[in-house]
């Protein structure tokens, strides 16, 4: 029996090592499966790991490690508020942008809104580098599945994004963001980085409907306070905007309130309950600034104001426009010929509008802030003066030019910006009328040496000897034809069309090039390129200029004929206060210093003789002193008087008007006389702001190489020489006067004396001079015998005496 029980013991002992056994060798097996998994998992990772970098390192291969410098350029690169301003530095107006920005320093940003930033947007921005690579991974998956890169970022990588890469979501651009946004870690601070952020970022539409950006705008813009002044709810409102600026906007496109504000004030709540949530503030702080009613600290709409400086604004960023353009075309090698493309240019001009709306630039102009205010109100005074009957008001352009300069110190470009914004004193091309005589016609005979001041012009009856007129009389304003020879002097001040025909005619002759007065006077001072200049009719002023042009022409040569072009922008300054533009006098000599005083002296003789306009008595009602100044210049009308000009200088300044309607509708022949009458009561209301201006104490003098000569007043030539006429030779022609000529001078008098004219002009003006020496003759023939009698009745008186004597001595004896 014992036997047969052992074996049965052995067998239950043997199932126990078994299973066993079986137990450790599968814990042994587990555990080795468990470690070649892991192992494999680790080879997967570090292959993965491998692959990520090496992945990595291709997209940002072609990537450049900016320097300190050129991250700090390019994340401060902030699209800033522009403005306008007077020579004297105030203000004119911002220029108008479809985003404002301002940049502020730190500790110009409440610590609130910073603290409501972070706990919003990154609760671990003071604790990462730069990136959270848990959160990358989660944006990177979320970006390969299809569900888009949302989250992840950081502040800094967002900052990255707005100002130094695109907002594509693409692994390269993400590869970018993460590398460039470690180099900002590197190289700034915490709180340098956040400022930058938060100076950036956009916070939808401020009161007036503008888009604007950086906290400051947005406090000024919604609240009406700095950026350093907000209290708790006001910063929470303010730190979510930028998650979706426009639809958390309390305002509409128009600067209008929203009727519904629940969307903003939803994401208010959130900030606050981040920044509880992340200690930055207390539970009652929290309950208190959410129950906060913050709408009522929304400001109220409000309309942008810049039309009082509208024809100011309009003509400056113009100008600055066209400045920018050149310079960015020349950056890009691009030619005259491609940028005068309309295509080319306009693609130039939006950029450069939009980098000087956005740049923080500073626009100086060269515009004298009281003079400008003083025209504007002089205007709206005085404009009425120019009217007719018409309903319509008479428009009017006016520019005041400091000569030595070309600085324009202020305009007016029409009645009433509201009602018209075309600007009459830049952008209006009128006919210039007789205005155009002293720079087109008897400047250039003057500084060619044809004629001196006193020297004579055919003003007998002519006609047009080529063109569609041809055959037809020319005409002065008043008749056609005084049949005489005026002087020049004379021809100037009634503004005749016939003398001033006939010396244009001279000087094209002489020179033999019908383009001569255009190429060497005209388009040294900017003139436009035409035809025009070689038509028989030019002289007239049937040519089309702007104000600012015919008041460039008498700058010229009230600065001794030197051409100073007339400008508006002394320099742009952008938001770093470096010039990027500073205008550059470039003084071009057009006509001789003596030909220039000379034409001053002729021009000085119109106001006095007061036979086309009454500006001396005008202004001397007004103020004596006044009009006491060496004042020169010119009138010019057109056809029916359609337009209107008075260019006035002083050695100083150079002061033009021009007035007509917009449609070329006919005036009367008191357009004259009301021009006069508003430029003295412009000019007056200028001098009581700024009499130093007009340089109250400085004359027009003659150049001292200026030839002063005796010449006879009846042929404008030397006293001297031989003319017959009918039987009898003269050789002596009455009385004397001085004339003034630049160079050459006046030669021996002959039959044709003058310019222009036949010979039977000539003979009939000969005829007004025989008689006169007739009887001078005559008398000069009574005279002798007299004397002759005299002398005769001396000598038999003496003779008498002596017989007398002789008898006495013989009585005597």
């Amino acid at each position: 029996m014992a036997s047969n029980k052992q074996p049965k013991k052995k067998k239950k002992s043997k199932e126990k090592i078994d299973n066993y056994q079986i137990f450790n060798i599968t814990v042994r097996v587990t555990q080795s499966l468990f470690l070649v998994f892991i192992s494999f998992l680790l080879l997967i990772a570090a292959l993965g790991t491998g692959i990520g970098m090496g992945y990595f390192a291709f997209l940002v291969e072609d990537t450049k490690i900016p320097s300190k410098v050129e991250l700090q350029q390019d994340l401060g690169d902030i699209t800033q508020t522009s403005k306008l301003v007077y020579a004297n530095g105030n203000t004119i107006s911002n220029i108008r942008s479809d985003l404002r920005r301002t940049n502020v320093a730190s500790n110009q940003i409440s610590p609130l809104l910073k603290k409501a930033v972070v706990a919003t947007e990154d609760e671990y921005f003071y604790k990462h580098h730069g990136v959270v690579p848990k959160a990358v991974v989660r944006a990177l998956l979320s970006e390969a599945i299809g569900g888009g890169g949302g989250g992840g970022s950081t502040l800094t990588q967002q900052l990255v994004k707005q100002q130094i890469l695109s907002s594509e979501t693409t692994f390269k651009r993400k590869a970018n963001e993460i590398l460039l946004a470690l180099e900002v870690e590197k190289n700034f601070s915490k709180d340098e980085i956040i400022t930058m952020y938060l100076n950036v970022s956009p916070f939808g539409r401020n009161n007036h409907g503008q888009n604007i950006a950086g906290v400051q705008e947005a406090a000024m813009g919604i609240f009406g306070k700095n950026a350093s002044d907000l209290n708790l709810p006001q910063a929470a409102f303010i730190a979510g905007l930028p998650q979706s600026p426009i639809i958390y906007s309390p305002y509409t496109n128009d600067g209008q309130l929203k009727n519904n504000f629940t969307y903003g004030l939803k994401r208010k709540n959130v900030v606050l309950f981040s920044m509880y949530r992340n200690h930055d503030i207390t539970k009652k702080e929290y309950e208190e600034a959410k129950n906060y009613d913050i709408t009522k600290d929304f400001l109220p709409a409000s309309q942008v104001q810049n039309t009082s400086y509208g024809f100011l604004y309009d003509t400056v960023m113009s100008q600055a426009i066209d400045i920018i353009v050149n310079q960015l075309a020349t950056k890009d090698g691009l030619t005259e010929s491609q940028l005068a493309d309309d295509d080319v240019y306009n693609e130039y001009a939006r950029t450069a509008k939009d980098t000087l709306a956005n740049g923080g630039y500073t626009i100086q102009t060269t515009i004298d802030e009281g003079i400008y205010q003083a025209m504007q109100q002089a205007v709206n005074d005085y404009g009425s003066y120019l009217d007719t009957n018409y309903n319509d008001p008479v428009e009017v352009g006016n520019v005041l030019m400091d000569n030595a300069t070309g600085r324009i110190l202020g305009f007016v470009g029409g009645r009433n910006y509201n009602q018209n914004q075309f600007n009459h004193a830049f952008d209006a091309k009128r006919q210039a009328g007789s205005a155009i005589k002293p720079v087109l016609v008897y400047g250039p005979a003057i500084d060619l040496g044809l004629m001196g001041s006193e020297s004579r012009v055919s003003d007998y009856a002519t006609s047009w000897k080529t063109g569609d007129d041809a055959g037809k009389e020319i005409v002065n304003a008043t008749n056609k034809g005084s049949n005489t020879f005026q002087t020049v002097r004379e021809a100037l001040n009634w503004s005749n069309n016939i003398p001033a025909y006939n010396i244009y005619q001279e000087v094209l002759n002489e020179t033999g090039d019908k383009n001569f007065v255009y190429n060497n006077y005209l388009a040294k001072m900017n003139y436009p390129a035409s035809d025009i200049w070689q038509y028989e009719s030019a002289p007239l002023g049937v040519a089309t200029l702007s104000v600012v042009s015919q008041t460039n022409g008498f700058q010229t040569l009230a600065n001794h004929g030197i051409y100073q072009q007339g400008y508006l922008i002394e320099a742009i300054t952008n938001s770093k206060g470096k010039k990027i533009y500073k205008h550059k006098q470039n003084p071009v000599r057009v006509f001789s210093e003596e030909s220039a005083s000379i034409m001053n002296d002729l021009m000085r003789s119109v106001l006095q003789a007061q036979i086309t306009t009454s500006y001396k008595t005008d202004l001397s009602s007004l103020n004596a002193s006044l009009a006491n100044l060496d004042w020169v210049g010119k009138t010019g009308s057109t056809n029916d008087w359609a337009d209107s000009w008075l260019v006035v200088s002083t050695p100083k300044v150079t002061i033009s008007s021009w007035s007509g309607y917009e449609d070329n509708r006919p005036s009367d022949s008191n357009a004259g006389r009301r021009t006069s009458l508003y430029l003295a009561n412009l000019v007056n209301r200028i001098y009581q702001v700024s009499p130093e201006v007009f340089g109250t104490n400085e004359k027009f003098t003659l150049a001292d190489s200026v030839k002063k000569e005796k010449v006879s007043k009846f042929t404008g030539q030397k006293n001297q020489g031989t003319v017959k006429i009918g039987n009898t030779e003269w050789k002596s022609f009455g009385e004397e006067t001085t004339s003034l000529w630049a160079k050459n001078g006046p030669v021996d008098t002959s039959f044709r004396f003058g310019i222009g004219g036949t010979d039977e002009n000539y003979q009939d003006y000969w005829k007004k001079f025989t008689p006169a020496k007739k009887e001078e003759n005559n008398k000069d023939k009574e005279s002798k015998e007299k004397t002759e009698k005299e002398n005769k009745d001396e000598n038999a008186n003496q003779e008498d005496s002596e017989q007398e004597e002789k008898n006495e001595d013989k009585k005597t004896d």
